[in-house]
């Protein structure tokens, strides 16, 4: 299954924090819909999922604290007291979830409530008050309470929501808004967060606690509300009018986890993953503040009839600081099977004043025609079929060898991942499946015959997932080509979507392993030769993911290997390392990437004071400001003012921008971003392959 199929059918319920509450008298009650769904969702878990389940008191530990975690995160609502009496749930939760005896988790969701409501009229009341707009204390605001322990008092909660509005305050004053702007856009946000929170229903309680059980098991497994489940059929169909973007939550944020392949999102080349986005306009009107905002309603603004624009208000992944974001525009429009089809060029690599000619097929996505296929049509599109036909294409120009670019690519068909690969095997094994039982079902290419068995590299990435790491994993496995790029996704389980009495659950039901025994799961497929990337692993992938199912191993099968291309690779990396040592892009690469970490790592506070935090957010990105710069002079590029600027000028370091070129032509430097850096050293490495194995025919003659 797609990494889009698998992660989008739980963001709306995985991943979501404190979201809309009742009114503060209103007390939501669970209704015998879910109390019965519950039961069955209980019944589902321990029958059907992969794994082996022990509903133990450890594991209702986990679950009543993740529950916590999910209404509170932060630490920043709730009392010590108001959770005591709550406390037997963390030996009950299993009780409690198969006996569908849900009031006390929908009870202590209403103190929550109370809570939050009283807090944002708090601060709503402060405002009232007038702001104090002097920033010119030495406090500081810690920024990730995640361990901080459950506050006693409320007045220790008083003094954290003192800073935080410190905090809003000074963010907006940092964008150089005035007094009034200030107040006007605190005040709306505060008064949005507090409406939403009035108009939940019971099925949000549901979901959040539902997610909190389906969180101990694995990411990919989860409750859909039926809501949830008419949203994803629309968005499998391809016909969902939009911007082609997977989001997710992160903390109070919404956060852009993975974009879909020729969608509007990923042409206009304006948003990465790991974005945040704060705010959400219309083509016309006032921006949203979505700071706070639940998950789904951020993406019903988002959406929109095709040919409309969406403008974004957006917190680029490198930024240290909130204050740094940039408001993009997105016309909204429908993707296409045609958007997402594999396509071909052929670029030149010169060696001792020689062109070579070298073909990349990229492949967004492993599709099929399903209608097409199904009716019996002889010429329906698939990934296999194209690809054959740019093969063919790239043959004729005469290509000494051929990249193909599997990044950012999610998965999808499990049947075009096997018929692909066979086009570059004379049949064999492809994947295994595992289930719960232990039975393993074999998948392979049965067709005889090849349709290229010249030279192959294959370009990943940290979005190749799913179905792309089956494809990897194999040419590695049979010795069939070289991998080159980032660590891949990891994404190696298999999920269905059961139907409830009342809502959906997705189960994972099962894990690919490779035919060399190895797992895809959590690990991903490790590439021959690493190229450094800006996608920071630890924020994106299957590892970065809560309880996600463990790497492991079952029995290889027998397969044929077509080469040994292990042997020439402390030659090929070799010859890399020299090539990166002088390659701008690829210095950027491993310095922004060792950068950015570091930075995280030493953002754990905020200084309220206007001056300090002005230097430190001028020194974090003089620090960027200047990797960028070397980057450029090394290039003959201009050199920037700003930092932020990187974004919007025409070779931003991202690595998911398409990149126009005409092919057969060598590119100067000057016209290579990060992003077609990563294309060109493939080839390069694919040269140095194709001369060793002729030196190594030469020999043996």
């Amino acid at each position: 299954m797609s990494l889009f199929a698998t992660l989008s059918r739980s963001v709306a319920l995985a991943v979501m924090l404190v979201i809309a509450s009742p009114a503060a008298l209103a007390q939501i009650a669970p209704t015998d819909e879910q109390r019965q769904a519950a039961v069955e969702i209980a019944d589902s878990l321990r029958y059907g999922h992969y794994a082996d389940i022990n509903f133990n008191e450890q594991w209702s530990q986990e679950a009543f604290q993740r529950y916590l975690d999910i209404l509170d995160g932060q630490r920043a609502y709730l009392l010590n007291r108001d959770i005591e009496p709550y406390r037997h749930l963390e030996d009950d939760m299993a009780e409690v979830l198969f006996n569908g005896d849900l009031d006390d988790a929908f009870a202590l969701y209403n103190r929550l409530s109370e809570r939050h409501t009283a807090r944002l009229e708090w601060l709503l009341a402060r405002l009232d008050e007038g702001l104090s707009l002097e920033f010119d204390s030495d406090e500081r605001l810690e920024v990730d309470r995640e361990d901080a322990p459950w506050a006693t008092r409320e007045s220790e909660l008083d003094e954290l929501w003192r800073k935080r509005l410190k905090n809003d305050a000074l963010t907006l004053a940092l964008t150089d808004q005035d007094n009034e702007q200030i107040e006007d856009n605190l005040r709306q946000r505060y008064e949005g967060q507090l409406s939403r929170l009035r108009q939940a229903e019971s099925e949000d309680v549901f979901g959040l606690m539902m997610a909190a059980v389906s969180g101990t098991i694995d990411p990919h497994t989860g409750y859909l509300s039926p809501r949830q489940g008419e949203s994803f059929d629309i968005q499998m169909s391809l016909s969902l009018e939009g911007i082609g973007a997977l989001l997710q939550a992160d903390g109070e944020y919404v956060k852009v986890s993975s974009l879909v392949p020729g969608g509007p999102a990923e042409r206009a080349g304006v948003l990465e993953p790991a974005d945040r986005i704060i705010a959400v306009g219309q083509e016309e009107g006032e921006m949203v503040n979505v700071v706070g905002m639940r998950l789904d309603n951020v993406v019903d603004l988002i959406r929109g009839p095709k040919g409309s624009v969406v403008r974004l208000d957006v917190v680029p992944a490198q930024a240290v600081d909130m204050t740094r974001s940039q408001i993009v525009e997105i016309t909204r429009d429908t993707v296409s099977l045609e958007d997402q089809a594999a396509h071909s060029e052929v670029i030149e690599v010169m060696r001792d004043g020689a062109p070579h000619r070298i073909g990349v097929i990229s492949v967004p996505t492993f599709y099929v025609d399903f209608d097409a296929w199904q009716a019996g049509e002889e010429e329906y599109r698939s990934t296999t079929r194209d690809v054959a036909r740019e093969i063919d294409s790239l043959k004729k120009e005469g290509v000494e060898g051929i990249v193909l670019d599997l990044r950012n690519n999610g998965g999808g068909a499990l049947q075009e991942a096997n018929s692909l690969i066979g086009l570059f095997i004379d049949r064999g094994p492809t994947v295994q499946v595992r289930d719960a039982q232990g039975r393993i079902q074999l998948y392979g290419d049965t067709e005889a015959g090849t349709v290229y068995d010249g030279p192959l590299t294959v370009l990943v990435n940290r979005l190749s997932a799913s179905a792309s790491e089956i494809f990897a994993g194999a040419i590695q496995d049979y010795g069939r080509g070289i991998v080159v790029g980032a660590s891949t996704f990891g994404k190696g389980t298999v999920q269905t979507l059961n139907d409830l009495s009342h809502g959906q659950i997705k189960l994972t039901r099962a894990k690919f392993y490779r035919i060399s025994g190895d797992s895809t799961q959590n690990r991903g497929v490790e590439p021959d030769i690493t190229f450094p990337s800006l996608i920071d692993p630890e924020r994106i992938g299957e590892s970065s993911l809560d309880n996600a199912l463990a790497w492991d191993t079952v029995q290889n099968v027998q397969y044929r290997r077509y080469g040994e291309p292990e042997r020439a690779l402390p030659t090929l990396i070799a010859r890399h390392e020299e090539r990166a040592k002088e390659n701008p892009n690829f210095r950027y690469l491993e310095r922004q990437s060792t950068l950015a970490r570091q930075l995280r790592e030493q953002h754990t506070s905020v200084s309220l004071n206007r001056e300090q935090r002005q230097r430190e957010l001028e020194a974090q990105e003089a620090e960027q400001l200047s990797l960028e710069n070397q980057r450029r002079r090394a290039l003959g590029l201009p050199e920037l003012e700003e930092w932020m600027d990187a974004r919007s000028d025409g070779t931003t370091p991202t690595e998911d921008a398409e990149v126009e070129s005409e092919g057969g032509t060598e590119e100067s430097d000057e016209e290579v971003p990060v992003d077609r850096a990563h294309v060109l050293e493939a080839a390069e490495v694919l040269l140095d392959y194709v001369h060793l194995q002729n030196q190594q025919r030469m020999a043996k003659r």
